[in-house]
């Protein structure tokens, strides 16, 4: 490339996770110490490390020609990006990330309508105040530097808007959800201009493409096995898989060797049933990509 890609990595709860993503897709992303600049072996790529929160704006200015962020801080900071891909993946869950309004127990608050008048705490500021105007709703919304569920519990707001996984935290501290206002996910996104780039653009589809293959690859595995020929049909209509398996004879016998990708969920109730039709040597492995 005659001008390296600037590519944005999440500081923060995600930039492990986006390191090891990055790592399963080719790329070796090497943070020294307190650095904001870590090394990546690509002549193609120069990394920088920002937060989430400030990713979108970043990639806007063009600062950053490439990053990944959240849905939610490109809707909080109304960004003009390009979203190139989804890309579910988190320190916690495959699960899309949500942020939900929640009350304490016996506080009476059941509904949105029921906030007329109070306080919301939320890092999420400028969403949550669309949010509630959009359905006329007048609550004062206070940005909380974190601790937010502590924040109902002190008394300091009557609610919080706080994203969650698990819901651990929430219930832990005597909340209870009562809305949900979005569901978010993290996203690679490209400044308009890189994205006009042929070159940049290119090297940003081989990103995205890379990420997208490295993350079906966790939720699939190979599996191997030898079948007697007689039975082969059935065991064929027990796999699910991308395409057809592939079938290879085995040498001076009436045995085949049946090769698949299945979802790695299933292998739990698939191999009983393989075993019960005459499958034997079933091998499962994990895979790295699925393109």
């Amino acid at each position: 490339m005659t001008e390296k890609l600037k590519l944005g990595v999440p500081k923060g709860s995600l930039q492990n996770a986006t390191i090891d993503l990055f790592k399963r897709s080719g790329w070796k992303i090497n943070v020294n110490g307190r650095s904001y600049f870590p090394e990546i072996d690509d002549d193609d790529i120069d990394c920088a490390i920002c937060r989430a929160q400030e990713m979108s704006r970043y990639v806007e200015s063009g600062t950053l020609d490439a990053g990944l962020t959240g849905k939610d801080w490109i809707a909080e900071n109304s960004s003009d990006v390009h979203v190139v891909a989804d890309l579910v993946y988190s320190k916690v869950s495959a699960r899309p990330a949500r942020w939900v309004l929640a009350v304490p127990h016996g506080s009476g608050i059941e509904k949105l309508e029921d906030l007329q008048g109070k306080r919301v705490a939320t890092e999420l500021v400028e969403f949550t105040k669309r949010y509630f105007a959009e359905r006329n709703i007048d609550v004062k919304v206070e940005f909380s530097w974190g601790a937010t569920e502590a924040k109902v519990v002190s008394g300091l707001a009557d609610a919080i808007v706080e994203v969650t996984e698990t819901e651990t935290t929430i219930r832990a501290h005597g909340l209870k959800i009562i809305h949900e206002l979005m569901q978010t996910n993290t996203r690679l996104i490209a400044n308009h201009e890189a994205w006009k780039n042929p070159e940049k653009r290119e090297k940003i589809e081989q990103i995205a493409l890379l990420l997208r293959s490295a993350l079906l690859g966790d939720k699939m595995v190979g599996l191997k096995m030898n079948a007697p020929k007689a039975n082969l049909e059935k065991i064929v209509e027990l796999l699910p898989s991308l395409n057809a398996p592939t079938v290879a004879e085995l040498h001076n016998s009436g045995w085949v060797a049946v090769e698949t990708v299945v979802a790695g969920n299933v292998v739990r109730d698939l191999i009983p049933g393989l075993m019960k039709n005459g499958a034997e040597g079933i091998i499962e492995y994990p895979l790295n990509k699925v393109i």
